[in-house]
C-alpha cells in the first residue's frame, strides 16, 4: 500500500487506520529527514511502514516507493497558507504529481488508485447563493471564484480521470473530494484547513465574516479512504466528504459553547460585507476568498453513505477536538 505525501493531515491518518487494519504501508516524503520525526507520529513498525523520499516535481524515487504494492492513495498535494504569485505554482505540482504517482502506480501493477481530490474540484463557479452539489458537479476554472488552489485541485483531478481512461488499463480509479478538514492534532506541525480555527481563537479576526463551509472530521476523512481501498466495483467511483455546512458564526458558537474562557477571544460581532471588502484591498488572501462572502457550498453525501456504508461524527466533536488540541500543543496561547 502506497500512500503519498505521509507529512500531511489527512494522509497521517489514514497510515495511522491502515496500520491498525494490518496494512503495509509504504509512504513518500520529500526529503528522507522528516523520519525520524514522522515514525513515531504515524506509528507501524520499520516492516509495517516504510519510507522512501519523492517529489511532486521529479521523477526520482516514485518507482521505488510503489514497488511491491497493490494499491495507491495519491494525497500530496500542495496546499498554501498565503496566495501564490503566480497560479502555476500550485497547478503544475498538483497536476505533475499525480501523473507521475499514477505511471508509478502502473509501472509496480497497482490495480486501485484513490485520489484525494477535493470540493474545490466541485463547487465552483457556479454563481452565488444557495447550492447543493453531487459527484456530477465540476467546477468552471474559467471563473473568477475559481482561485489557484482551486484550480490545481479540479485541474489534477481532472488530468488524472484523463490518464486512466486513456493509458489505465485494468486500474479502478476512484476520488475522494472532502470539504474542510478539521480535528485531531499530533504535532504542532498543522494543516492550512485549520487556520480559521487558529484565527478564531486567537482573536485575529476582528468579527466574523459572512462566510461558511461545509465541515468534516480528519478520521471520518480517513475511515473514507480506508473503505474506498476495499470496496467492491470502485472503477471511476467520485465520493463528496462532508458533513454540515457551517457558517463562521455557527462556529464561533460552538466554540463559545464548548470552551468556556479558552475561547475568551473568539468574536462575536458580525462583519459586514462591505468591510471584507475594503480589508481585501490589502490583503491578498482575503481578495482571494471574496467569492465565498454569502455562498452557502453544501454537499450531497448520500452516494458515499449508501454505497460505502460512510458516516460522520458530530461537526461540534470535530471542532472542539480541534481547539483542544490547538491549545494543548501550544499552536494557540488563549
Amino acid at each position: 500500500m502506497l500512500v503519498t505525501g505521509g507529512s500531511g493531515y489527512i494522509a497521517g491518518e489514514t497510515i495511522r487506520q491502515l496500520l491498525a487494519a494490518g496494512w503495509t504501508v509504504h509512504t513518500t516524503v520529500r526529503n528522507l529527514a522528516r523520519e525520524a520525526e514522522l515514525r513515531p507520529l504515524l506509528g507501524g513498525t520499520p516492516e509495517t511502514l516504510k519510507f522512501f523520499a519523492a517529489d511532486l516535481m521529479a521523477d526520482a524515487g516514485w518507482a521505488e516507493a510503489a514497488a511491491g504494492c497493490t494499491h495507491l492513495c495519491h494525497m500530496a498535494s500542495p496546499l498554501p497558507a498565503s496566495a501564490p504569485k503566480n497560479h502555476d505554482e500550485l497547478i503544475v505540482p498538483a497536476r505533475d504529481g499525480a501523473l507521475r504517482a499514477l505511471r508509478a502506480a502502473k509501472g509496480a501493477g497497482i490495480r486501485r488508485v484513490v485520489l484525494t481530490s477535493s470540493m474545490a474540484a466541485v463547487a465552483y463557479g457556479h454563481g452565488r447563493g444557495q447550492h447543493r452539489f453531487t459527484e456530477a458537479d465540476w467546477t468552471n476554472v474559467d471563473s473568477p471564484d475559481a482561485y489557484a488552489y482551486v484550480k490545481s485541485k479540479t485541474i489534477a483531478e481532472r488530468a488524472a480521470r484523463d490518464w486512466v481512461a486513456a493509458e489505465g488499463g485494468e486500474m479502478e480509479f476512484v476520488s475522494i473530494n472532502p470539504v474542510l478538514v478539521l480535528g485531531p492534532l499530533h504535532s504542532a506541525d498543522f494543516s492550512t484547513s485549520l487556520e480559521a480555527i487558529k484565527k478564531l481563537l486567537e482573536g485575529s479576526i476582528p468579527g466574523l465574516p459572512n462566510f461558511g463551509f461545509g465541515v468534516v472530521d480528519v478520521r471520518d476523512v480517513a475511515d473514507m479512504h480506508v473503505r474506498c481501498l476495499t470496496a467492491p466495483d470502485m472503477a471511476g467511483e467520485r465520493f463528496l466528504c462532508s458533513g454540515r455546512f457551517l457558517w463562521m458564526k455557527d462556529i464561533a458558537a460552538i466554540l463559545k459553547a464548548g470552551l468556556g474562557d479558552s475561547a475568551r477571544k473568539v468574536p462575536t460581532r458580525r462583519l459586514p460585507d462591505w468591510l471584507v471588502r475594503i480589508a481585501a484591498l490589502f490583503d491578498p488572501l482575503i481578495r482571494q476568498v471574496l467569492g465565498e462572502l454569502g455562498n452557502e457550498r453544501d454537499a450531497d453525501t448520500s452516494h458515499a453513505r449508501q454505497k460505502l456504508g460512510w458516516t460522520t461524527r458530530p461537526e461540534e466533536q470535530t471542532i472542539l477536538d480541534t481547539a483542544r488540541d490547538m491549545i494543548r500543543l501550544g499552536i494557540v496561547k488563549v
